[in-house]
């Protein structure tokens, strides 16, 4: 049973998480993934998810996947109680996840029921492929990624910013473009896709 939680910017809908685990979430512990932003000049999201990782009460287990050695990465995947994937360049981040084969551990995590947790390129590479997005990321970040497919553990393709700056253009550009080709899933940075076995929604945070 799939347990997923996907969104645009994780603390502007933490209170929605706390929501959708019924607070069981306190005291649990996650396995905290920055690697898409390693190369991404703007970053603040990165320390602004751990934050509200912690005011849920969650422990984070920061893990850097394209630096670590596969024994780190194996671990930390399987014992944490969470996966968390952050924000950033979805190429680069499809890229790491592949070569070292933590996608196929995340897969087989999430697949037996563990909370996975996205935030914008971290929901982008739940989709099976991530082409759609070219005009948001740069796609040459990843000069090793010989595929865009991606983990596909969602039959939908989430298009995260939808309405907010500065992505308000490139988003319309992508739903243009993309429409009427894959099933796209639009949200704004309020809001964030719910999967829980069967149970599909998307969740608006109160503002």
């Amino acid at each position: 049973m799939k347990n997923m939680f996907l969104t645009s910017s994780f603390a502007d809908v933490a209170d929605l998480f706390v929501k959708f685990t019924s607070e069981k979430c306190v005291g649990k512990t996650v396995t905290f993934i920055p690697t898409a932003s390693l190369v991404e000049d703007v970053n603040f999201y990165v320390a602004a998810g751990r934050e509200a990782l912690e005011k849920c009460g969650l422990i984070v287990d920061e893990l850097e996947i394209s630096t670590a050695p596969s024994e780190e990465v194996n671990s930390k995947l399987q014992k944490n109680d969470y996966i968390y994937v952050t924000g950033g360049n979805t190429f680069f981040l499809l890229q790491e996840l592949k070569r070292t084969g933590a996608d196929q551990i995340i897969k087989e995590q999430i697949s037996s029921g563990k909370m996975y947790i996205g935030e914008s390129a971290g929901s982008i590479v739940m989709s099976p492929n991530i082409e759609y997005v070219k005009d948001m990321d740069d796609f040459t970040a990843a000069p090793n990624l010989v595929s865009f497919s991606s983990l596909n553990m969602v039959d939908f393709y989430p298009v995260p910013h939808h309405t907010n700056v500065p992505f308000k253009q490139v988003v319309e550009k992508i739903i243009t473009s993309y429409d009427d080709k894959i099933d796209l899933c639009p949200i704004s940075n309020t809001q964030a896709i719910i999967i829980n076995g069967g149970e599909f929604g998307v969740w608006t945070a109160e503002t």
